[in-house]
């Protein structure tokens, strides 16, 4: 018989499925297959009439809980899979107890056992050597609006509406971070011009593949990064360092893109590196000239003066001459510029954009000189926050400071950053968005600034995940370093290590489980019991194997209902006496003594009238 804590439980960790896999990534098919087995496992529940048909639907609720909690490592889904799998657990002790005991001691009874597993997982984690999944794995998060594959004129400024956060970078020390009017994070670099918007050119060419480094030398600096659900595949940097992930690859244009799925949640860690990146050297292609002749003709006339007079660094210097000399104004609400030459109504006529209007206005006007020139979109600023009790400091980057920049190829230095949003507004890069608005109230009036005492949980909780993610990316590289690190030249001694470890959180659960057993007290209160029940034994009701003191009770009673109170009352009495708590164990001692020899007395009187006439067997129940 299905004990009703037991099928309680199980409701609940349906519902905890049910709610881990309404975040989940339903492109993914395991979660199709996650949902597949919780649907099974309820109408298993519904249908349950036999213990063994609850031990089917839990085992098929515990490897939905697994595929889950791989689609959902973050530390949000992880304490919800961590409830989940303590109520399974309580679900199975509450069935193969009988229904002994309340939900409380189930569910402490579920944490001891977890506990005991702790060391166990633990060396299992840090030792078994760490292989990679067979298909890319996403981890959480549904995408969001984001960066995308082309820059249309207003796209970023309606992203600059967005307080969402876009990334976080947590480096050794603050120390370590750039200064905040160097702080450019590239994602995608837009190559191709169609007179009105830029587009990314296909890849061409296999990715730089990265070495696996080195092991870091103590004090060397190195980032964690935490990037939020984007449509983009590429991985934001700072366009310098080495992967810590040898599964990371870098594009001739400076782009990092990394083995996970889109509109994924992505973390990863840099290494920094003294070498200047191989891409800054990259030589331009043909198509870093290319320009819709004809698509913007004042933009290609005051271009190609430059180009007649000027060399390619006296043309950069004029770029920023027109426009540092002319008012052009930062907004996020610049007029439309329409379908037909918008350079040219930007440049000569409204003189109001964003960062996207800026960029793309000076690389075209660099590509009409014949100076090879691209965009980049990515993230620019960020705001510092300090380490505190939960975790260490981070630097975070908000979807507001998504940015637009320009890169020249100038031969005697490569691939050059230049800012022209710099030229007119430096308070927006030396200071941040609202800095670079600073008087335009209309402009700071669509910013949203968030509800303010709801920012330190936020950023508390963005430390434990930070930590959390860390945790996660212990990989294949990440286990070499620990165990170079801790074994040194007896490496190959990491099997030996294990399996001693192994012998040494055995004996220590087995101490432990020892600790959990029942005290002499509570042996003594078993022995009695078994005394009352043998008093039944003339009457042919014996206790089968694995059945509960509850399911032979009703079973008894069920039977002869002259014996029904008196079962009862031992049932009680003895439940109360065996998981009374500690604390109230002695003082109630003999109260619950004398109630539970009360019952023994009614019982044998019971049986004993019983006996003096005849009885039929009873049937034994149905094997558990």
């Amino acid at each position: 018989m299905i004990e009703p804590l037991a099928r309680r439980l199980q409701i609940l960790s349906l519902s905890l499925l049910a709610l881990q896999l309404l975040g989940s990534d339903w492109a993914s098919p395991l979660c199709w297959g996650s949902l597949t087995l919780v649907v099974m496992a309820s109408l298993k529940l519904a249908k349950a009439q036999r213990p063994a048909d609850l031990r089917r639907g839990l085992l098929a609720q515990l490897i939905a809980l697994g595929v889950l909690a791989g689609l959902n490592p973050n530390l949000g889904p992880g304490l919800v899979q961590a409830a989940t799998g303590l109520v399974l657990v309580a679900a199975l002790l509450a069935q193969e107890s009988g229904g002994g005991g309340n939900l409380r001691q189930m569910l402490n009874r579920s944490v001891q056992l977890l506990v005991v597993c702790l060391p166990l997982l633990v060396l299992l984690f840090l030792f078994i050597p760490r292989l990679g999944p067979p298909w890319p794995q996403a981890e959480l998060g549904r995408g969001r609006t984001g960066l995308s594959e082309q820059l249309d004129p207003g796209a970023i400024a309606q992203l600059a509406l967005d307080p969402s956060p876009a990334l976080r970078i947590s480096p050794a020390q603050e120390q370590d971070l750039p200064p905040a009017d160097q702080r450019y994070w590239r994602v995608r670099v837009l190559d191709r011009f169609d007179g009105q918007r830029w587009r990314a050119a296909p890849a061409q060419g296999p990715a730089q593949a990265w070495a696996p480094p080195a092991p870091a030398p103590p004090g060397a600096a190195q980032q964690l990064w935490l990037v939020e659900p984007s449509p983009l595949s590429a991985l934001p940097w700072g366009g310098s360092g080495v992967p810590l992930n040898p599964q990371i690859t870098s594009t001739a244009k400076g782009e990092l893109l990394g083995p996970w799925q889109t509109r994924v949640r992505r973390s990863y860690g840099l290494a920094a590196s003294n070498q200047p990146p191989a891409w800054q050297r990259q030589a331009p292609a043909r198509s870093d000239l290319d320009f819709a002749a004809g698509s913007n003709p004042q933009l290609e006339a005051l271009a190609e003066g430059w180009r007649q007079q000027l060399a390619p660094a006296q043309r950069l210097a004029a770029a920023q001459a027109l426009f540092q000399g002319q008012p052009f104004r930062y907004t996020l609400q610049p007029p439309p510029l329409g379908d037909v030459a918008p350079l040219d109504q930007f440049l000569f006529a409204s003189r109001a954009g964003f960062c996207e209007h800026f960029a793309s206005a000076f690389t075209g006007l660099m590509r009409a000189a014949a100076v090879p020139a691209r965009v980049v979109v990515g993230y620019q600023g960020g705001s510092w926050v300090p380490a505190n009790l939960w975790g260490r400091g981070y630097l975070e980057v908000l979807q507001q400071d998504a940015h637009a920049w320009s890169e020249v190829w100038l031969a005697d230095q490569g691939w050059v950053r230049i800012d022209p949003t710099a030229w007119v507004a430096p308070a927006r890069i030396q200071a941040g968005l609202r800095s670079g608005l600073a008087g335009q109230w209309a402009d700071l009036g669509l910013l949203s600034q968030g509800l303010p005492w709801l920012r330190p949980l936020t950023r508390s909780w963005t430390n434990l995940d930070l930590a959390w993610n860390q945790l996660l990316r212990y990989d294949q590289f990440s286990q070499d370093q620990l165990m170079q690190r801790w074994l040194g030249p007896f490496r190959s001694w990491q099997g030996l290590v294990l399996v001693l470890g192994l012998a040494l959180a055995l004996a220590l659960a087995v101490w432990i489980l020892g600790l959990l057993r029942p005290t002499p007290r509570q042996e003594q209160q078993r022995r009695r019991l078994d005394r009352s029940l043998s008093r039944l034994a003339p009457l042919n009701l014996v206790p089968q194997p694995g059945e509960s003191l509850p399911a032979f009770c009703r079973r008894a009673a069920a039977q002869l209902p002259e014996l029904a109170p008196g079962l009862e009352r031992l049932q009680t009495s003895y439940e109360r006496l065996r998981f009374a708590p500690r604390g109230q164990e002695r003082a109630r001692a003999l109260e619950l003594a004398r109630s539970l020899g009360a019952a023994d007395r009614e019982l044998a009187a019971a049986a004993s009238r019983l006996g003096r006439r005849p009885v039929e067997r009873l049937q034994s129940p149905e094997p558990p």
